[in-house]
């Protein structure tokens, strides 16, 4: 029997199965695209994510017919939520985190609430890109759609919905919505009261690990899966691949390379830290059960990359096709030694933590006649870690210690990627013995909860595993804190003017 963990992301789902003994035996991966209906809209059709994700599923039903499933869980992407009619219509297109329609709602609520008590009640600061904001613009501008909602489901639930279970999300998943108190384990009635939203149009709120049904058998009929496979509850994207990558308490981080780039270390207690606010860091429940996370984050991420390849990398897609390989084994396969001259502002989209603007924009600095596609492929790369190091100096001032990163998803296949991130953070990072944290995090809750496994820590022991360490090289690594001197001052210099433009 094998389990399956399934991760929904803002570009694209996966689904990869995996045996009792951690390792993938099939998998499948399906892209959708982002629409932009008006100018600073981002969303997805939630028809053609539910499509993706029964086609993923589908296609991974098939090919482990020798070892089928027998439990799954769910990790995904964080603030989207689909508002769902009683009678199964999706009413909308889904805002995801990239979207700046709400942009002026965080003025609204820090004009009624202070960030502190946002904090102390959800673990998080006050941003617009969060669900409660999002629904509130709903209300606001598409009340039909408001009235007809029967349920506002995170990815998470959704998928759980579609299969034909009740649609139940877990601590973490609800956190990232701004509206639920992380220490008492239930929807805020405060938030919800400022908000003027019903919190009966979501979903109940159980532990990551919940055995919550059984895919319905027509579900089941349909996709290929036998019948009664169990579903159980996973969470956030981002803590559900700290728990894939053995990250179940404090010292290391997962840094998972993927949409988002994204730091997530793990706590044994709610973090009440004053610096953490200032740099609009959360800290709300973990996976693993009676610990809390954080995550540091740049929103532009791995799309930084996607969008060069996409805009500028024809021929490189070209040579790929010919060769049979990766569009990105071409992209990466020239960059210069050491850092690169030109430096990049990695702002594509809204920020992540520290800033949390939404009208901040990109930049591209340092360019000549004589610069080279490889050098500004180069600096993507090295924009979006030096905000990386942004953060883990912020995690540092507030006294959570990460000596060393465990690197996950699609950055982590690149062995120049992690070692440009040992040498720019300065702490050695591991790659694994496979790259997809989140899944494998999912598929252990599956196994915990249905007794394939006796814990959490007996699961990442057997089965999480380092298979190279990246150290740091002391030359290399000078060389980029010179170069980091000069980035942090990028976005407050740049800052006014971006904001203008």
């Amino acid at each position: 029997m094998s389990l399956l963990g399934i991760d929904v992301g803002t570009t694209g789902t996966k689904a990869v199965a995996f045996n009792h003994g951690g390792r993938p035996i099939a998998s499948a991966y399906r892209e959708y695209p982002l629409h932009s209906r008006q100018k600073g809209w981002m969303e997805v059709d939630p028809h053609e994510v539910a499509a993706a994700i029964k086609d993923v599923i589908s296609l991974v039903a098939a090919k482990t017919r020798h070892d089928p499933v027998s439990a799954l869980s769910v990790s995904a992407m964080g603030e989207a939520a689909v508002p769902v009619a009683r009678d199964g219509r999706f009413l909308a297109p889904v805002q995801v985190s990239l979207d700046e329609r709400t942009a002026s709602y965080a003025d609204w609520w820090r004009g009624r609430i202070s960030n502190e008590d946002v904090f102390r009640i959800t673990g998080h600061t006050i941003y617009s890109i969060f669900t409660l904001p999002r629904t509130q613009w709903i209300k606001e501008h598409w009340r039909s759609v408001y009235d007809q909602t029967w349920k506002f489901l995170c990815f998470q639930e959704f998928v759980f919905y579609l299969l034909g279970t009740e649609p139940v999300t877990d601590y973490s998943q609800a956190a990232r919505t701004m509206g639920f108190d992380v220490r008492a384990k239930r929807w805020s009635e405060r938030l919800f009261e400022i908000a003027e939203l019903d919190p009966g149009k979501f979903p109940v709120a159980v532990q990551s690990g919940t055995l919550v049904g059984k895919v319905a058998d027509t579900v089941a009929n349909e996709l290929g899966l036998p019948r009664g496979v169990k579903c159980v509850t996973g969470g956030h994207d981002q803590p559900c691949n700290a728990l894939g990558a053995g990250i179940l308490t404090g010292g290391s981080a997962v840094y998972g390379t993927g949409t988002v780039d994204c730091i997530t270390p793990a706590f044994d207690h709610f973090v009440d830290s004053t610096d953490f606010i200032q740099n609009n860091l959360a800290c709300y429940p973990h996976v693993v059960p009676d610990k809390y996370c954080s995550v540091a984050y740049n929103s532009t991420g791995g799309n930084l990359l996607k969008w060069y390849r996409d805009t500028f990398a024809d021929t490189e897609k070209r040579l790929a096709a010919e060769k049979g390989i990766d569009p990105y084994e071409v992209i990466l396969s020239d960059l210069p030694d050491g850092p690169s001259p030109v430096m990049v502002l990695p702002h594509f989209t809204v920020t992540g933590t520290p800033w949390f603007d939404t009208n901040s924009r990109g930049a591209l600095l340092g360019l000549k006649l004589t610069t080279t596609k490889g050098e500004i492929v180069k600096a993507l790369i090295e924009g979006t870690t030096f905000e990386m190091k942004l953060n883990l100096e912020a995690l540092r001032r507030s006294d959570v210690a990460v000596e060393r990163i465990r690197s996950t998803g699609g950055g982590a296949k690149s062995r120049l990627w992690n070692q440009l991130k040992a040498d720019t953070l300065g702490v050695p990072v591991a790659t694994l013995q496979t790259s997809e944290g989140g899944s494998l995090g999912t598929a252990m809750l599956a196994g915990v909860a249905t007794g394939v496994y006796g814990s959490l820590a007996e699961a990442a022991s057997a089965l999480i595993h380092e298979h190279e360490v990246f150290e740091p090289r002391p030359e290399v690594s000078t060389r980029y804190s010179e170069r980091f001197a000069i980035y942090r001052q990028l976005y407050p210099t740049l800052r006014e003017i971006n904001h203008r433009l």
